[in-house]
């Protein structure tokens, strides 16, 4: 998926395995990977291993997000919860580097993914779920154009504690709104000197 900003393209360890890692050392004090149910690693090999097996995976299916058009790997996002049948797609395994973090190509991405999911696939419900104490995530979600649908109290244990998950989703029918605010937003004219000029919030509510 190649847009602007970024390219996202499949995840393969001995490829983006080191770069990542050394992105993601952005974080002393790894507080990047308190609301992951894995890592931190200990070094890129232990990263790579982790990463390996999920080359194949048809559930989930996760991505590399590049900046530029083939720079290094500066983030991950996945497509899971894969349901063709009832047309309902989830996105997760969301890991940005400070790199990435609120920069065009980090709302670019979801966008990507976005667009692939309902343009290209067809399909009919997209989910992002996160730790209901992830406040940066609820936030991004509600940013990007999800609905909050609820919270789903001790939904799992994750490591060692109780986790409540919320949930967020984007229908069918809402898709073009969110679509037409998000690519607005995503025009260089937006943006001066690598800061944007209007807040992707101004273009969703004038959508709704």
């Amino acid at each position: 998926m190649l847009g602007r900003y970024c390219r996202l393209e499949p995840l393969v360890a001995d490829t983006h395995a080191a770069p990542l890692f050394a992105a993601y050392g952005g974080h002393p004090d790894e507080s990047n990977w308190t609301y992951l149910p894995y890592g931190p690693f200990e070094s890129a090999e232990d990263y790579a291993a982790w990463v390996r097996p999920m080359e194949a995976s048809f559930d989930p299916v996760p991505f590399a997000i590049l900046e530029g058009a083939g720079g290094a790997a500066i983030g991950v996002a996945s497509y899971l919860r894969v349901n063709p049948e009832q047309g309902s797609i989830e996105v997760g395994h969301v890991h940005y580097s400070p790199a990435l973090q609120r920069s065009a190509a980090a709302t670019e991405a979801m966008y990507l993914m976005m667009y692939r999911a309902f343009e290209e696939l067809g399909y009919r419900r997209y989910e992002w779920k996160c730790d209901s104490r992830n406040v940066p995530s609820r936030a991004a979600a509600e940013r990007l154009g999800f609905r909050y649908e609820g919270t789903f109290r001790n939904a799992m244990v994750m490591k060692g504690r109780n986790r409540d998950t919320a949930w967020f989703s984007i229908t069918g029918e809402e898709w073009p709104a969110v679509k037409s605010a998000l690519t607005q937003w995503l025009e260089p004219s937006n943006f001066e000197a690598g800061q944007q000029k209007r807040p992707l919030r101004s273009f969703m509510a004038a959508k709704r």
